[in-house]
């Protein structure tokens, strides 16, 4: 290769897994009434974890170990507070001391703290009634609730203090502490469709691929889809389509990462043509080919690859 040579792009690492560990994975997510529990279980099972709110916390050793229908362990998100029966917060130390002894479990206790002025604001614009005011005052439950739950404040692995989170902002803080470790990896969808119809409604990016010379209106590729193999060809011939389809190559290993690392459970990449059965439906499925390859593991669906040919719907001839 001469020294005047253009260097080659640089091409995306593909991805490498996380070493498994083997052990079971159990997240306890406790907290003050009001501080965001709901929507941290939420996020975390987006993320994977099979979450259950309100669960006596005393029968915690008869859950875990339990073996789903395909033999694996499923990783917990377990929520309680004070609402939970049985809650006695010295009880439930001990007992999580017990359980975090076994080789075979990994257990982290998140509590999600609030100041109580923030905490009396969002009750009183819910209208909600605090667990522990009964008649008396909001504030008054959540000072009580404050002094009961002070034990498991100190001794949880992690506090997350919400009293200035918008829903949103404790989502992404959720998202942005446990996704590394999510049990869940990002499902890919990749799919074709035509734009004469209808567009779909779920998806995150969608490319438009009329500008692409359509098969359609060569004869004997009508009733062919870009599975076949004489389609492909065809579209490949097409001098934009390599510089096209390369540019969003690089812009889906660029943005793929990143929305993994920020914990969202679904991308649906869309590739649509007038009617898709074949430049959409090559496109995707190409683009799902080399997904693969840089380690994802793409789902792939042709919305509208066994719709009929129609001259009517596919606009002038070029």
């Amino acid at each position: 290769m001469s020294s005047d040579s253009p260097p080659s792009p640089t091409e995306p690492s593909p991805i490498e897994p996380l070493p498994v560990d083997p052990r079971q994975r159990i997240l306890l997510v406790t907290g003050l009434s009001g501080a965001g529990k709901t929507t941290a279980l939420r996020v975390l099972e987006d993320l994977g974890w099979e979450a259950i709110d309100n669960f006596p916390i005393r029968l915690l050793g008869g859950l875990i170990g339990q073996a789903d229908s395909d033999g694996q362990k499923s990783p917990l998100a377990i929520g309680f507070d004070s609402r939970t029966r049985g809650f006695v917060p010295q009880d439930i130390i001990e007992l999580v001391k017990d359980l975090s002894a076994r080789e075979d479990l990994l257990i982290t206790t998140l509590f999600l703290d609030c100041n109580s002025g923030e905490l009396e604001r969002r009750y009183n614009e819910t209208r909600r009634r605090h667990p522990m005011a009964q008649e008396r005052p909001v504030r008054v439950g959540i000072q009580a609730e404050r002094e009961l739950l002070e034990p498991l404040r100190r001794w949880a692995d992690a506090v997350i203090d919400t009293s200035t989170f918008a829903s949103n902002q404790l989502q992404q803080s959720i998202r942005e502490q446990f996704a590394q470790t999510a049990p869940q990896d990002m499902s890919v969808i990749i799919s074709s469709f035509g734009f004469a119809r209808g567009t779909p409604p779920l998806a995150d990016l969608v490319f438009d691929m009329r500008f692409l010379d359509n098969p359609h209106w060569i004869e004997h590729l009508r009733e062919q889809t870009g599975l076949d193999e004489a389609v492909g060809a065809h579209i490949r011939q097409d001098p934009a389509f390599q510089t096209a389809f390369d540019q969003i190559r690089q812009l889906l290993l660029t943005l793929l990462p990143r929305y993994q690392a920020q914990g969202k459970s679904y991308v649906n990449i869309a590739f649509g043509c007038t009617g898709g059965r074949h430049r959409s439906v090559f496109t995707a499925s190409q683009m799902a080919e080399e997904l693969t390859e840089q380690g994802f593991a793409p789902t792939v669906l042709h919305r509208n690859l066994g719709s009929r040919a129609a001259d009517e719907i596919e606009g002038p001839q070029a």
